[in-house]
Order: C-alpha cells, then sequence, then structure tokens
C-alpha cells in the first residue's frame, strides 16, 4: 500500500470554516509545539541547549566549573602577594580574609600559590582534552565508517595504547619531555586519545547505517563529506561526553608527574 502524504497544519486549517480558522489553527500549532510535532524542526543545537537549561543538575556543575575557572584565572591577580612572596610572622595561618586559605610554613600565601597551580592544570587538561578529541574522532570515525583493514589495524593500535599502563609510558618519557608543558601535554593526549577512538567508532559503526546516510552516499558525495557532514554531527553527544573527561583524566595524570620529576607546577614553584 503507497503511503499517503501527511498534511501540514495550515493545509488542516484551510480546510476549516473560515469563521473559526484561525483560532483552531493558533490551537492546533500550540498542541504541536508542546508535542514537539511543529513543522518547523528544531536544530541539534536548540535542542541540546534546551535539554541543558532544564537540567538542574547540568546547570549547577556548569555553574560551579565556572566559578572555580573564574577563581582560579582572575582572582589571583586581585591579591596582594605573590606566588613567592614570603612573610614568615604569618607563617601557618589559617583561612582568613586576607589568605583564604591560610599560609605555609615561610607564609606565603597558600589560596595564591594553589590558584596559580589550578591554572596550569586548567591548560594541560584543556589542551589534551583538544588534542586527543581531535585524534581519536578522527581515527575512530575512519575505523567505523570504512571497516575492514582499516578497522582492523586502529583496532589493534588502540588495544596496543590500553594495555601499556599510562604512569610506566610517563617514566619512559621522563628524560625527553622534561617539565614542559606543551610536551606533557601532547603525551598525555597520545595516552587518551584510545577512549574517544572507541566510542566514536561505535557510533559511527550505527550511524552509517541510517537512510540518510545511504541517501548522501547515493547521491555521490564524498566519504570526506559524508562523515563530516552526516556521520560526526550526529555522534556529537558522546564525543563531548569523551572531551569533558579527558580534560579529568588529564588532570589526574598530571597530578602524579611529580613522582617522574615531571611536574610543571613544582618547575614553576623550584625555580
Amino acid at each position: 500500500m503507497a503511503d499517503r502524504e501527511v498534511p501540514s497544519l495550515q493545509e488542516l486549517a484551510d480546510q476549516l470554516p473560515s469563521t473559526n480558522r484561525d483560532s483552531e489553527l493558533a490551537a492546533a500549532q500550540a498542541i504541536a509545539e508542546a508535542e514537539g510535532l511543529s513543522d518547523t524542526p528544531k536544530s541539534f543545537s536548540k535542542l541540546a541547549w534546551e535539554r541543558f537549561i532544564n537540567h538542574r543538575l547540568a546547570l549547577l556543575g556548569a555553574i560551579g566549573l565556572v566559578l572555580i575557572t573564574v577563581a582560579f584565572v582572575f582572582a589571583p591577580q586581585l591579591s596582594d602577594y605573590t606566588v613567592e612572596q614570603t612573610n614568615v610572622p604569618d607563617r601557618l595561618q589559617g583561612p582568613s580574609w586576607d589568605h583564604p586559605f591560610g599560609t605555609d610554613e615561610i607564609g606565603r600565601d597558600l589560596y595564591v600559590r594553589t590558584a596559580q597551580g589550578g591554572q596550569y592544570s586548567l591548560r594541560i587538561g584543556l589542551t589534551v582534552a583538544v588534542l586527543a578529541t581531535a585524534f581519536g574522532t578522527m581515527m575512530g570515525a575512519m575505523a567505523g565508517y570504512f571497516g575492514r583493514w582499516v578497522d582492523t589495524l586502529i583496532s589493534q593500535m588502540v588495544n596496543l595504547f590500553l594495555i601499556v599502563p599510562y604512569l610506566i609510558i610517563l617514566a619512559v618519557f621522563s628524560q625527553q619531555i622534561g617539565r614542559d608543558a606543551n610536551r606533557l601535554s601532547l603525551v598525555l593526549a597520545l595516552l587518551l586519545w584510545t577512549r574517544i577512538a572507541r566510542v566514536v567508532r561505535g557510533e559511527v559503526l550505527s550511524i552509517k547505517q541510517m537512510l540518510y546516510v545511504e541517501a548522501a552516499r547515493g547521491l555521490g558525495a564524498s566519504n570526506f563529506r559524508i562523515i563530516t557532514r552526516q556521520v560526526l554531527p550526529n555522534a556529537l553527544g558522546p564525543i563531548v561526553v569523551g572531551a569533558t573527561l579527558a580534560v579529568g583524566y588529564a588532570i589526574i595524570l598530571e597530578f602524579f608527574t611529580p613522582l617522574f620529576n615531571l611536574s610543571v607546577v613544582q618547575a614553576l614553584f623550584t625555580k
């Protein structure tokens, strides 16, 4: 049986008497919008934004993240103390208005020192997240879309990286990368891209079977255009989640770098 074309709200309204057509059309549009059946579909970004602002825990987390970032980046600029400024008479003080986190054994302000270290941790975390997400997304999309030997090769690379403990790799590269933030970020990105690649590969394997991907392929679209225009935009949710998790993983791994004399923050405070 042939599929029947579903009439739009305007076509249904044209069949109503002219006396109550406007009121019936307004009521039908209101019901359709309330049930998500509007003639003009919402974009992915608009739907994601509406879900975000209606999620209380997500809003609280975003507000907390913004406050922490502001406290690390901007608040030390307004402080009267520097990272290495000492004041022995005020040593080992508790939290106060002048010293929100107190002071250490030689009177240095702990809040300024914590914020300075937080700035470098955020810098490393964000840099690692961008690099790992970009490389992991590219590798995962290629493995999932092309399949066959490409999928096998990339999957074996991912397994190879996953079986080697991260701390051992950091120890091996300790003498080469030194205490450089950029080099450390690159090494951490090479360790964390595998998580995102596995997630993206699974999403692409599912998305490439969709009818709109088959339609784009039938119209002669190139593989690059299909991946960038049809596949990856529909896998954006897991990619964003993987990127946010990569920030946390990078900061945790950076926390262990003093074991191998790699800490950028330690190098900053021991000059």
